[in-house]
């Protein structure tokens, strides 16, 4: 992939932002929490989510003992989840990304979202250039309020 088609990927543009969303069903969130932490972002993000009827898959970095969030089953890894992912949508700090790579490109969805605060150049990259779609330091739940979907 040259350099300019990978670069396609990375996007930036309202449009492209609204599209990612309006067409996403399926939303694997990694690094999602519990409801013991439903003041944070990686809960009530989700669930906000959730109940804008997308359907949720958690994939919690933490809570060993947790085996469902939002009344979903818990899965482990990207990788392990059945069926297609359409968005992953990522809550982990922009230094805990890259051990995630390869299992996010193993699972395939069309597009990758990191929450606001969250960009990383090399992860986003290398996402970009295996054909997956990339928005960075953007909230899934307040653009989905903006584009009213």
């Amino acid at each position: 992939m040259s350099e300019s088609d990978w670069q396609a990927n990375l996007i930036e543009d309202s449009e492209g932002v609204r599209r990612i969303l309006r067409d996403a069903r399926r939303i694997a969130v990694l690094g999602i929490k519990t409801e013991a932490a439903a003041g944070q972002p990686a809960y009530y993000v989700p669930r906000y989510l959730q109940q804008a009827g997308y359907e949720i898959v958690p994939v919690p970095v933490y809570y060993p003992d947790a085996t469902e969030i939002l009344g979903a089953r818990v899965y482990r890894t990207l990788a392990e989840i059945p069926g297609e992912i359409d968005l992953v949508n990522v809550f982990r700090r922009p230094q805990d990304l890259p051990p995630h790579v390869d299992d996010i490109i193993s699972a395939a969805p069309k597009a990758v979202w990191m929450q606001s605060g969250i960009r990383n150049a090399e992860v986003a990259r290398r996402l970009a250039a295996a054909g997956i779609q990339v928005v960075q330091d953007r909230c899934a739940m307040v653009e989905h309020r903006w584009i009213g979907n």
